[in-house]
């Protein structure tokens, strides 16, 4: 496999994520966010959505390390390994950057605004475009 396939899988793997991390949230939103009861529960799980984000913080750093050691290992034997470890490292870590948007669509059963679902839903967004192959690994 070429590195420009690799490239192209990695890519439609990462919008394959996003639709994974934002349908819930829409789906649950259009089947139940009419019900507007405003639960106790609508702030800690905003709380909660926000403080998820820090989930994030190793996950990236291991991401990181997985495209250092995959640029080091261009054109050399240990390039296919390097690629396999980087996606399963950005794997992990997209489970993480859809944590907001996951725990958005709970807060839908509690009532949750859409101000601070859209907030949630975006915060997962920037996360995940945190998790996009740079050009210059290409």
């Amino acid at each position: 496999m070429t590195r420009g396939e690799v490239r192209r899988r990695l890519a439609l793997e990462w919008w394959r994520q996003l639709a994974v991390t934002l349908l819930p949230l829409f789906v649950l939103n259009l089947l139940f966010g009419a019900d507007q009861q405003y639960g106790l529960l609508s702030m800690p799980l905003f709380i909660t959505g926000l403080a998820s984000m820090f989930v994030s913080l190793p996950l990236f750093s291991a991401y990181k390390r997985a495209l250092l050691a995959t640029e080091k290992a261009l054109d050399t034997p240990a390039e296919h390994d390097a690629w396999i470890d980087l996606a399963r490292t950005r794997r992990l870590a997209f489970l993480g950057a859809g944590l907001p948007a996951w725990v958005a669509a709970a807060a839908v059963f509690a009532g949750l605004e859409a101000i601070p679902l859209i907030l949630l839903a975006i915060s997962s967004i920037v996360l995940l475009y945190l998790y996009r192959i740079p050009r210059q690994l290409g």
